[in-house]
């Protein structure tokens, strides 16, 4: 069977609703860059955490979404030689620490490694501290990954992962492993969940990290490992390979850039760098490393 018929109703009413938000979600952001392209956007929003690319590149990025299977067991990385000892360094974050190291005992994945991704997404506090029911005004990303509507919904549905088996055990998918409409917002909600957040954090980092790697993708240590995980919690694994590998191709890298910065600031990076894909990638990169420093939220 092929096309339509091969699918269910649920997936084929999800495919439906997909298609139907993100039209609209074009036509807001066209009409959007009408009214502003010509006024600076910050780097970095009020809300806190990198400007996602939120439902504008999930429609850009629609024909090219990746599912990695989730394999059991912890993920199997070479020796690192930049970890630190005892226990996570987090300040006012410091009560997340137990939900972050059982993430990460589940999962395999360094603790800090967590922390530094959460640090790069999630709003604050006047105190620093992570704000777990933090939403972006421009998107349906929220909580502390950040993440969209959609993303948490493919989450719940992948077998394996904590969010599956909790969505199961509390009645909200279908048999199909769907998710049933009248369980759709007391889904969602769980985002503002804390533990549940970082959960799907830890799982949705193990599955793009086992993906990359067996595509080539390999980051040794504890750093390149947290920037390997968030490019693809951040860009998706499709354009995280392309960055990681041969480059995003000129449209694609210029059409981030200014979802990320505003049109006319991306114009002038562009002309600084001399093409899209450089722009883009120095000042994601920039971005990166600036923010995903592992290092810091461990005791020396």
């Amino acid at each position: 069977m092929t096309g339509a018929s091969a699918i269910s109703p649920a997936q084929r009413a999800d495919l439906i609703y997909r298609a139907a938000r993100f039209e609209l979600d074009g036509r807001l952001w066209r009409a959007a860059l009408g009214s502003s392209t010509d006024s600076p956007r910050p780097a970095e929003p009020a809300t806190g955490g990198l400007l996602r690319l939120d439902t504008l590149v999930e429609a850009l990025s629609a024909e090219d979404r990746l599912s990695p299977a989730l394999t059991p067991g912890p993920v199997q990385f070479p020796d690192v030689t930049d970890t630190g000892t005892g226990p996570l360094r987090l300040g006012p974050n410091q009560p997340l620490a137990p939900a972050l190291q059982a993430a990460a005992e589940r999962t395999g994945l360094d603790p800090a490694m967590l922390a530094s991704i959460i640090d790069a997404e999630a709003a604050r506090r006047p105190d620093g501290s992570w704000n777990a029911a933090s939403r972006n005004p421009r998107s349906s990303a929220t909580g502390l990954g950040q993440f969209l509507d959609g993303t948490w919904l493919s989450e719940a549905r992948r077998r394996g992962s904590w969010l599956h088996n909790t969505a199961q055990a509390r009645g909200w998918l279908a048999s199909d492993g769907s998710v049933r409409p009248d369980a759709r917002a007391a889904l969602l909600e769980l985002r503002s969940d804390p533990s549940a957040s970082i959960e799907a954090i830890a799982d949705h980092a193990a599955a793009n990290l086992r993906f990359l790697r067996a595509r080539g993708i390999a980051p040794g240590s504890l750093a390149e490992t947290a920037r390997a995980a968030y490019l693809a919690h951040h860009l998706g694994l499709g354009d995280a390979m392309r960055f990681l590998g041969t480059g995003l191709g000129e449209e694609r890298a210029g059409r981030l850039l200014a979802a990320q910065v505003g049109g006319a600031a991306a114009g002038r990076h562009i002309a600084a760098a001399g093409s899209a894909v450089e722009a883009h990638r120095a000042w994601l990169s920039h971005y990166v490393d600036r923010r995903i420093q592992p290092q810091q939220f461990l005791t020396a």
